[in-house]
Formats: structure tokens, sequence, C-alpha cells
């Protein structure tokens, strides 16, 4: 199975956030939405329906307290959960703040293409630092 998911955590380690239960959280490198991120889970699944609804259950939790630090520190007008997986077949969300300012507001974030915004290696950091520490907080 070639699946950039089950590799992401090993490929980008700069870019990881926390190591959760059922999921891994790594920030996404284009932060033209700033607070873009990832949250996969630690197993290749495809499905919502192919979990107990424990392990759901769980994993749904691990993804809304994800969504709630992102909330709380960038403040957004709203929160965007996407759970798609027609181009990459392993279960994962793009949690991506937005704001009513933003170019694309309010359509999709995948509406039309845009240029990425590559952050510097520090603001990276501090990125994620700050999404760490309130994740663990």
């Amino acid at each position: 199975m070639n699946c950039p998911m089950c590799t992401r955590w090993q490929d980008e380690p700069h870019l990881r956030i926390a190591e959760l239960k059922h999921c891994l959280v790594m920030l996404n490198r284009d932060q033209f939405f700033p607070g873009y991120t990832l949250v996969f889970t630690r197993s290749h699944v495809t499905e919502l329906f192919h979990l107990d609804k424990a392990m759901r259950q769980e994993i749904m939790e691990e993804v809304t307290r994800v969504a709630q630090v992102l909330y709380e520190l960038f403040q957004p007008t709203k929160m965007n959960y996407e759970l798609l997986g027609n181009m990459v077949p392993h279960m994962h969300w793009h949690l991506v703040p937005r704001f009513s300012g933003d170019p694309l507001w309010p359509r999709p974030i995948w509406s039309e293409p845009h240029d990425e915004k590559i952050l510097s290696p520090q603001v990276y950091e501090e990125r994620i630092a700050a999404i760490r520490n309130a994740l663990e907080g």
C-alpha cells in the first residue's frame, strides 16, 4: 500500500503537533489559511463506519478537541471540518479556521487555486508550540 498519510508523520517531522490516542496531529505546510491543521488516524482506516462505536466516538472527541484549540487560538469566523478521502483514502480531517476576510470566503477552500503560504521555520515552530501547549493544557 502506498498511502501518503501512513508515512506523513515520518516524512514531515517539523510539522508534528501531537500524538493522541487514536490520531496524529500536524500543521499543514500551506498556511494560506492560518492554523490549517491535519488530524489523521494512526491506523489506516478509510471510513468512519469501519470503526466500532467506542473508537469512532473517541476519534471524534480528538478531532473536536483539536478544532476547539484552533478556534480558541486563531479566533476564526468559522471552523471548517473536511473529511473527504477521495484523493488520499486514509481517514483524515482538514481542520481549517476560516475568516470572513479571507480571499475565498465563504466558498470552500478548494473552490479556486491559491499560492501556498510557506512560513519561516521559526513561525512554524511558534504556531506548532502554541497549538501543542493548548492541547496539553
